[in-house]
């Protein structure tokens, strides 16, 4: 990095320089309200050229944890709720200020360049460099006696984007999979972690949520901070064991966590490092190109503001045309090609996910940008393009994951004893819960359709088709999931067959990828989605369009990709004695009822990969019909997301098996498990 940033440091001379005259000038030639506008976001650059040179000069080393709180909330102030308002970045502010034609596009300019904060900090001169001359660059275009045009400006937005492409999406290739690139793993291996300064050396807005966490964690003896970090790298371990999938191929495993957890994170490392893996840690996208709607993806830490996240989730609309998504595909795979050895040895990610946080829900804000139609399948197309070039250079039947979560602070006065109730739900005897969802698999071998039937003010009301099994001495339809790749254990799941799938599926609330559902329905007909609604907006059209954006994800329709029977009731007895339902995270929670998820199959890019359960049958229920078209056209066989959705046990009147003669084979009724061999589940539900 030493010798790219050397190639443009004249460059980012000439740009700051340049920005420190526009932010002292008293008098220029842009007019109001352009010109408010560009001296406060001149500001903001000539804070981050100081965040720059104090980083450079290790200032930071001699601040107190108070000075450094307070330097960190600075860097944020304009974002967080109480000044948002009035803050450039708000869509609706800009709008107001600036103009329908300008104010959004102003608004995303400002919003990419709050990405300077953390290339500051990395000391990514390019990334500092290329936004501060989109800056000058748009600057100039207002200096001059005729205004812009709102379709000119954009042009100028598109083309940055677009041309810079090459170096943006080269470069989060490369922090995928190469563990050169070694920033947070230094912090982590190289800081005392006793001394919480060391959280402000990430350059994430920093919570009462991290540093709490971090001294939560330093109370704890070094045995048990080896315990939680074995269990979740183990879970990897044996999620390549369990999946015939060779670990020794492999030499790198992505670690994604929140800040906060850097004790348990450091031992992981090192328990890696015993199984041959180096770390890959790389951040949560901050530049529109590599984001992700408003999902982070890699290390991150607190919320400086979720309304500002959810309101530039569709920023892409500005770049989003066919043009530009050959132009990505096109970097993406010369990226991949370049980085080729190093993807072939990545494993896959390792992730620490949270819970606890307040459920979230957006605001829907018609000044924000939206997808076209157009648009949304272009993103489809993308996403769908994007994950085969990833699958050819990481190939699916080679890697793995495992998923384990821990709570927040902010969960409430009980968070010392919910985590460790959580380490204790983590860490649940798994040959128990094999035993016992072995008993329902051997049940539900017989079974050619599901029943859940809901209670309670549940209206779901939905009929699931099960694969068919050639030999049921050896095959199975669910698979027997226990403690590896999904923590803590507890399920059995299957991919449904499509043909035969309808009915309703209705839960009172949920929290999906960090926002909160009320009422959230789906019709289903052939194992489709044909029709869906929540209670969280006034007008059902922003219900709808809650679904579409953050559940469908731009997809006309999905399938149901995944049905599954949580057994883990000693999870549930946690959520009901605390009453955090409404906290969990899906990784739990899916593990607390009947779960659906619609989407991809638990098999997607790896359907032709035999897997087995303990007892040796295989689980031949690993594709439907959209899968099934994989080799044909792989575009239309993927749909490159998953979303489960649990009933939890007090919304469950009934779920049976049905055999072929009608029978039943009562799984769970009244939210109590019935199926002989399968009773003690319930102690729990009893406590």
């Amino acid at each position: 990095m030493q010798e790219e940033n050397e190639a443009v440091r004249e460059r980012y001379v000439l740009a700051a320089e340049r920005i420190r005259q526009i932010a002292g000038e008293q008098e220029c030639d842009v007019v109001e309200p352009y010109r408010t506008y560009f001296q406060r976001t001149s500001a903001f650059l000539v804070q981050m050229q100081k965040l720059l040179q104090d980083n450079d000069k290790h200032r930071f080393d001699g601040m107190t944890l108070e000075e450094l709180q307070a330097y960190n909330r600075a860097l944020y102030a304009d974002i967080l709720p109480e000044n948002y308002g009035n803050s450039y970045a708000n869509s609706v502010y800009a709008v107001q200020t600036l103009g329908e034609e300008y104010g959004p596009l102003l608004s995303f300019l400002y919003t990419e360049l709050r990405g300077e904060i953390v290339y500051a900090y990395e000391y990514r001169l390019t990334d500092l460099t290329i936004l501060d001359e989109l800056f000058i660059e748009v600057y100039n275009c207002f200096e001059q006696p005729v205004l812009p045009t709102g379709k000119e400006l954009k042009e100028t937005l598109y083309w940055f984007v677009s041309d810079y492409s090459d170096v943006t999406v080269e470069w989060r290739t490369r922090e995928q999979v190469d563990p050169a690139l070694s920033f947070a793993v230094d912090i982590i291996e190289k800081a005392d972690l006793s001394d919480l300064r060391y959280l402000y050396r990430f350059g994430e807005y920093i919570t009462e949520n991290e540093l709490e966490t971090a001294r939560f964690l330093n109370t704890l003896p070094q045995e048990e901070i080896d315990a939680m970090a074995s269990t979740y790298t183990e879970g990897y371990r044996i999620g390549f064991v369990r999946a015939g999938k060779d670990l020794s191929i492999k030499k790198t495993v992505n670690i994604r966590y929140t800040l906060g957890f850097e004790r348990i994170v450091k031992q992981a490392i090192a328990n890696f490092r015993a199984m041959g893996l180096e770390p890959v840690l790389y951040r949560a996208a901050v530049n529109s190109i590599n984001k992700k709607q408003q999902m982070k993806i890699g290390y991150f830490g607190g919320a400086a503001n979720k309304q500002y996240e959810y309101d530039h989730k569709d920023d892409c609309a500005i770049y989003l045309d066919k043009p530009f998504v050959e132009r990505k595909l096109g970097v993406l795979k010369v990226s991949y090609e370049k980085y080729k050895e190093l993807a072939k040895g990545h494993a896959g990610p390792a992730v620490m996910e949270v819970f606890g946080e307040q459920p979230f829900v957006p605001e829907n804000r018609p000044e924000a940008f939206a997808l076209s139609e157009k648009q949304q399948k272009l993103s489809v197309q993308l996403a769908s393009e994007a994950g085969r070039l990833t699958n050819t250079y990481i190939p699916g039947e080679e890697r793995s994951f495992t998923i384990i979560a821990y709570p927040v602070p902010e969960i409430g006065p009980d968070y010392a004893e919910i985590f460790r109730e959580t380490v204790k739900v983590n860490t649940l005897d798994y040959r128990q819960y094999e035993r016992i969802q072995q008993t329902m698999i051997d049940a539900l071998n017989e079974a050619v359709y599901m029943r859940v039937l809901g209670t309670n003010g549940n209206r779901t009301d939905i009929r699931v088709s099960l694969y068919p099994l050639r030999d049921p001495s050896r095959e199975a339809i669910f698979e027997n999931c226990v403690a590896d790749v999904n923590i803590p254990v507890g399920e059995i799941f299957t991919s449904p067959v499509l043909a035969g799938t309808e009915g309703i599926l209705h839960v009172s609330q949920v929290y999906l990828n960090e926002l909160n559902y009320e009422n959230l329905e789906l019709h289903f007909t052939d194992g489709r989605v044909t029709d869906y609604t929540c209670s969280n907006f006034e007008k059902e059209e922003d219900n709808r369009k809650y679904i579409q954006d953050n559940v469908l994800f731009h997809h006309d329709t999905l399938p149901l990709g995944e049905f599954a029977i949580g057994t883990n009731t000693t999870a549930y007895r946690m959520m009901k004695t605390y009453q955090i339902g409404a906290k969990m995270p899906i990784l739990i929670a899916e593990k607390t009822g009947p779960h659906f998820a619609v989407g991809d199959t638990c098999y997607n890019w790896e359907e032709d990969v035999k897997v087995y359960n303990p007892d040796g049958k295989e689980i031949v229920a690993r594709e439907n019909e959209i899968s099934a078209c994989r080799k044909e056209d792989p575009g239309k066989a993927y749909f490159n997301c998953h979303t489960d959705i649990t009933i939890p046990y007090e919304e469950l009147g009934e779920l049976y098996g049905v055999r072929a003669d009608g029978s039943k084979i009562v799984i769970i009724s009244n939210g109590k498990f019935v199926l002989p061999g399968t009773e003690e589940l319930n102690r729990a539900l009893e406590k």
